[in-house]
């Protein structure tokens, strides 16, 4: 049986449309996406993120095992509450999760990894961490409600605890404030907003105060489209334990330039000396079809790599995609839908970023 998050009967009561997802009862839509949508891209929506799990490092040596575990470097932050992304690789240098990892003290981080990984994630923590003497706490007496859009902080703010308020009111992007809640400004969407992090018998309330506040609930639907509009990554689709951040637009997050040794960089140096690696690219159809993970692209008629991610961009009214190709496709590329072959047009992502088109088409 699915997973259930602490808003699953509020969902419900709302009127969600439920769906299985990576093992949890998810709302997909409250009626319509496309309105869920542009209400982040306008306005103010939220979306629960329970099943997204928090972990806690605690020790003395607690940075010093984050820089031998995650591929990008930890030392970059030197503030409380600073926030970095970063993949978790394995030794042959696969992606085991991407994740958001916040400084909170020098004995004491916070990370947020995905759902569908979190099993395995604390597995390979726990077998790590001895070393450096580490104690790993997945936080499952928490909740996360992710509030995102152009006045999705002035409508939470109100909603904040008293020894939270200010400091988050106060927060620049990619950094976090810590009371009896946790409050990152950070999200999935390519808008501005918060992750809050609060006590699971105060999820509740949170909600429903969000929603009379005129914050639309949003469902899984919408959270794809806004984060392929933004240019990020999904775990499993993008990206996996059989690909690695240099083939999935993430060399941005690894750190291959210092003398520090993780785990999975000899790998990733093999990799960039051999060559021939894949390229990710931003599409957009050249007009009328979809585009889906794992259709076919073409240069000519070579095949040379396929769609990870792809959908309708409500924003833009087109289909766009993300996908790997091999480095020396050119840039005149076709997709194979239902036995055509449609014209592409290749652009850097992302597509859309606080609610403006970030392409020229």
């Amino acid at each position: 049986m699915d997973k259930k998050t602490i808003l699953n009967q509020t969902h419900r009561d709302m009127g969600a449309r439920m769906v299985p997802f990576g093992g949890w009862d998810m709302p997909v839509n409250y009626g319509s996406q496309i309105e869920e949508h542009h209400a982040v891209r306008r306005d103010a929506g939220m979306f629960d993120v329970c099943h997204m799990t928090v972990v806690d490092l605690e020790g003395d040596r607690v940075r010093e095992f984050l820089r031998y575990l995650l591929a990008n470097d930890v030392a970059k932050l030197k503030s409380p509450g600073k926030a970095l992304y970063s993949c978790m690789l394995t030794d042959t240098g696969g992606v085991i999760d991407d994740l958001i990892v916040y400084f909170m003290s020098d004995n004491w981080f916070r990370m947020v990894v995905n759902a569908g990984t979190t099993e395995k994630d604390i597995a390979w923590l726990e077998q790590q961490a001895p070393a450096f003497d580490v104690r790993i706490k997945p936080r499952f007496d928490l909740a996360m409600i992710a509030v995102q859009g152009p006045n999705a902080r002035l409508k939470a703010l109100p909603l904040l605890p008293d020894d939270v308020r200010d400091a988050a009111a106060a927060l620049k992007p990619f950094n976090a404030a810590s009371g009896s809640w946790f409050v990152g400004r950070t999200g999935y969407t390519g808008e501005d907003g918060f992750e809050i992090v609060l006590p699971e018998s105060e999820a509740v309330a949170l909600w429903r105060g969000l929603a009379d506040n005129g914050v639309a609930p949003c469902g899984l639907g919408a959270r794809d489209t806004l984060r392929l509009e933004a240019g990020m990554n999904l775990y499993g689709q993008d990206m996996d334990e059989s690909v690695g951040p240099l083939e999935s637009g993430l060399a941005w997050t690894v750190a291959l330039d210092d003398q520090r040794d993780f785990i999975g960089k000899s790998a990733l140096v093999a990799q960039q000396a051999k060559g021939g690696l894949r390229r990710f690219v931003a599409l957009v159809l050249d007009g009328r079809g979809v585009l889906r993970g794992q259709q076919k692209i073409f240069d000519g008629e070579r095949e040379v790599g396929e769609i990870t991610s792809g959908g309708f961009s409500p924003t833009l009214e087109r289909s766009i995609a993300l996908a790997r190709v091999a480095g020396e496709a050119g840039d005149h590329l076709t997709v194979d839908i239902r036995g055509k072959r449609l014209p592409l047009i290749g652009v850097k992502a992302p597509f859309v970023r606080n609610g403006q088109a970030c392409i020229d088409l």
